[in-house]
């Protein structure tokens, strides 16, 4: 009995008004639910406003709040007080802020240099928003000499560094195949670790995000998007192309790209510590980030110690791992952004453990003839334990 072939479905009319009913009849039921209250006659006992000051800009004389309303309802902002003095103040472009909308709050105020001040915002309703500024200290305006001075950091913090580490690829090259199945292993352990202090930052930068936006949610989307993004481009390169140094070459360029991510999110960090005035903080970042860096490098080039990657090859791995650290320290200086810092950082994170697992694959197939299970744990820890020491001068 011969099997009839099956026929192609076709995208009818019909199918589309059955796809589009069930989204028809959900609108009326919210529609229903807005205009009888779900059957309930019961108002709010108090209103519901959420403000969230994004940030801050001094200039001289002046002080600027950039706020967003995040709550349910429209606000407007009825009176401003600052250090328990009622100030007169301008907002752009209206009092009246609605549902996720921005706006600028000008206050002509003369602030002096290196004291604290306590801003606090009063809607109509009397509900308070408030600001602290630790440290008055005029905000870095986008200039030649600032834009020179956020590049020269992200240089000391990523490029140098970076670049410092793969230097080392002509004498690791020497070393025997135990050697670099260990130094595989130990890039994995840096990766685990750098992958978790990734996820850590991003979940502490998650509570400075309004609610509204879900900085849980926004970390797991980046997150597992670019793993699986990453890991479908991996696939595809293996499928058309089975020549194992062109897919080692691959997966140093991963590492490149999920430790670019990471550094993105280190100059995001220290550029706002500068954009506040945290200038010892920000040095402390520095070095501290310099120091640790330069595994970084180790970790780019451990898979290809075994094969010949050009110069070209080496300098722009060198610059996708740690030039993004100067675009993080533009953004922190000039606009720092908490939601920024959680996508950025939740692709990194998504990117580093694709590129774990990918490494662990590479493991797994170069000990087939002769298992190192102690080299493989010895290595992994000591990855993980080098970058713990580092972070010592950081944290």
């Amino acid at each position: 009995m011969t099997q009839q072939p099956t026929k192609p479905t076709r995208f009818t009319f019909r199918t589309l008004i059955l796809l589009l009913l069930p989204i028809i009849l959900l609108v009326g039921v919210i529609v229903l639910f807005l205009t009888t209250g779900g059957g309930l006659d019961l108002e709010s006992a108090a209103p519901v406003e959420s403000l969230d000051i994004e940030h801050y800009q001094l200039t001289q004389n002046v002080i600027e709040l950039h706020v967003r309303n995040t709550g349910p309802e429209a606000i407007t902002i009825a009176q401003l007080v600052i250090n328990e003095a009622i100030m007169p103040f301008t907002i752009t472009p209206n009092t009246d802020i609605p549902r996720l909308a921005r706006a600028v709050i000008h206050i002509n105020y003369p602030w002096s240099y290196g004291e604290a001040y306590g801003v606090t915002l009063f809607t109509s309703n009397a509900i308070t928003f408030g600001v602290d500024i630790p440290v008055a200290f005029e905000t870095p305006q986008p200039d030649s000499a600032t834009f020179w001075g956020f590049t020269l950091i992200g240089l000391y913090v990523g490029v140098i560094p970076v670049f410092l580490g793969i230097f080392w690829f002509p004498a690791l090259r020497t070393l025997g195949r135990r050697t670099m199945t260990f130094l595989m292993a130990a890039t994995a352990g840096l990766l685990i670790f750098l992958g978790l202090d990734t996820l850590a930052e991003a979940l502490e930068f998650a509570n400075e995000v309004p609610s509204t936006f879900q900085g849980i949610g926004l970390i797991g989307i980046g997150a597992v998007a670019t793993f699986l993004l990453l890991d479908a481009i991996s696939k595809g390169q293996t499928n058309t192309s089975a020549d194992e140094t062109q897919r080692r070459l691959s997966i140093a360029f991963m590492i490149a790209i999920g430790i670019g991510f990471h550094n993105l999110g280190e100059g995001l960090a220290i550029g706002a510590a500068y954009n506040v005035g945290e200038i010892a903080l920000g040095t402390f970042l520095v070095v501290g980030f310099i120091i640790q860096n330069i595994t970084e490098g180790l970790g780019i080039i451990a898979p290809v110690l075994r094969d010949r990657p050009s110069v070209k090859n080496l300098a722009v791995m060198g610059l996708i791992g740690g030039a993004p650290a100067i675009l993080g320290a533009w953004i922190g200086g000039y606009t720092p952004s908490p939601f920024l810092a959680v996508l950025f950082l939740a692709i990194g994170a998504g990117a580093i453990f694709e590129v774990i697992y990918e490494i662990a694959k590479l493991i797994q197939k170069d000990t087939t003839r002769e298992a190192m299970p102690m080299t493989i744990f010895s290595g992994v820890l000591s990855g993980m334990l080098l970058l713990w020491v580092t972070g010592l001068f950081i944290k």
